[in-house]
């Protein structure tokens, strides 16, 4: 993907020459000439993610390490030089968390991509942290197995997600990453290696250092391997469609499935601007009259899952029962080959807003029967500011994606704000699945308690002393 348009070449960013030239001739002795990228050598594709509004930068050098022995050695390197380092996945991410710095390294990890272990006794996977979903997900489908965490860009990496703590559709049954990671192989800063967690699934030893990494977009520590979950991969699953009248109907509906025990896999709201975008890119027909599609102004999709058909079938009776006590218009059993494309097309609902232009894209989470009350902020805010703003979400655990169309970048701030602000209030908060990065660093400064980012700072001092890891991200 180009962005020639909006990248900024390259320069020392006050780090002088013979300290950049010095790090070259490091990098190529511990990775090889092959490896390791400077100056006009550097990819445009290694100075952004996929986050809108960030303008992307090419660092000096990028390196693309195969071993945590090398890492180790990049990173000693890099501290005693004092280059900031940005870790790199697949460059899939949302928040220009992997955006490097004017004078900075890029260690990206594309080729630590190997699957070392399949432990069916343990139900984990250890993995490198290049190692992508889809590639994880091959492996694991004859095995009857699943690793749950889809964010929705299956050719994600494993290390990426666990920096961003990524989650997805299936978070309302099955967590987001780090309720899936056991352990992790770190590189500290300075080169320290060790490993936290491991197979195990519960420990009440020590501060769980652990879940501090996970999250922390590569600001803590570089991961060079992880330990993850591994769930049996249920055979049977049906996509139930209910249109509503109303946005408030869908997101009221909510509680009151999640309450009925059925444990829906997926259950998401689909607004009707973002149905219609998704269903005319994708060629899809649901098979709702038109009248329905003229009344209906928001969508409820949901997915159950079972080890038996009989037991499935039931179920989707029962929530088709509910459903249509709670207010729907009409309750749709989709046949497979359409649920498949409608999950797909929702997977791809960024995508597709971004096509059409949205100047920003909000993840932000509140607490799910506090939806309502939010959206209706929202409203409110595109109002006052001749904003549009469309949308779908992760209801079932109040995860909320927005797509913002405002030209105006001093609108465009103050309709952002404002979004943040009304979510923070409602108990919520910035991000509830894409990390803060670069692009929501300074609603997140603004907005959060100055105590508890403090005590961050102090936290990251502790890990990064020099501060060479991914400066300017979070903070």
């Amino acid at each position: 993907m180009s962005r020639v348009d909006h990248i900024t070449t390259p320069d020392a960013g006050g780090i002088p020459p013979e300290r950049i030239a010095a790090l070259a001739d490091r990098l190529v002795g511990i990775v090889g000439g092959a490896y390791c990228s400077v100056g006009d050598e550097v990819s445009e594709d290694y100075g952004h993610d996929e986050a809108l509004g960030v303008t992307a930068v090419l660092p000096c050098a990028v390196v693309r390490p195969a071993t945590t022995a090398q890492v180790t050695a990049i990173a000693m390197a890099a501290s005693e030089l004092g280059v900031p380092l940005t870790a790199r996945g697949s460059g899939t991410g949302l928040s220009g968390a992997a955006t490097p710095r004017h004078g900075g390294l890029v260690v990206s990890f594309e080729r630590m991509n190997r699957i070392i272990e399949i432990d069916t006794d343990n139900h984990c996977a250890v993995v490198q942290p290049g190692v992508q979903l889809d590639q994880l997900d091959e492996v694991l489908a004859p095995l009857d197995l699943v690793y749950p965490v889809f964010p929705g860009e299956y050719s994600a990496s494993l290390g990426g997600n666990v920096n961003t703590n990524a989650g997805g559709m299936r978070a309302v049954k099955y967590g987001v990453t780090r309720h899936h990671v056991l352990g992790l192989e770190v590189v500290l800063a300075d080169g320290t290696t060790m490993r936290l967690g491991g197979k195990y699934v519960k420990s009440t030893t020590g501060y769980d250092l652990l879940q501090l990494v996970i999250g922390s977009e590569g600001t803590l520590a570089l991961v060079t391997e992880v330990t993850i979950k591994l769930h049996p991969r249920l055979p049977h699953a049906a996509t139930v469609l209910a249109p509503f009248a109303t946005l408030e109907g869908v997101t009221r509906a909510v509680p009151r499935i999640i309450d009925s025990g059925i444990g829906p896999m997926i259950l998401e709201y689909i607004d009707l601007m973002t149905m219609s975008v998704m269903t005319a890119a994708a060629g899809l027909d649901l098979g709702v009259p038109e009248q329905m599609k003229a009344d209906a102004l928001a969508y409820l999709v949901v997915v159950l899952e079972s080890s038996h058909q009989d037991r499935l079938d039931a179920d989707v009776e029962a929530l088709a029962t509910q459903i249509a006590e709670l207010g729907a218009l009409d309750v749709y059993v989709l046949p497979p080959g359409a649920a498949t494309q409608i999950i797909s097309a929702r997977e791809q609902a960024f995508w597709l807003a971004k096509a059409n232009n949205a100047n920003e894209i909000v993840d932000t989470v509140v607490p799910r029967a506090q939806i309502p009350e939010f959206m209706e902020r929202v409203s409110a805010i595109a109002t006052d500011t001749g904003s549009w703003i469309a949308g779908c979400g992760h209801a079932g655990d109040g995860n909320v994606h927005l797509s913002v169309f405002q030209g105006d970048e001093a609108v465009r701030s103050t309709v952002m704000h404002g979004i943040f602000a009304a979510c923070m209030d409602l108990g919520g908060a910035i991000s509830g699945e894409h990390g803060l990065g670069t692009a929501k660093r300074g609603y997140f400064l603004e907005l959060e308690d100055p105590a508890k980012i403090e005590l961050m700072r102090r936290v990251k001092a502790a890990f990064d002393p020099t501060g060479i890891l991914n400066p300017g991200a979070v903070f």
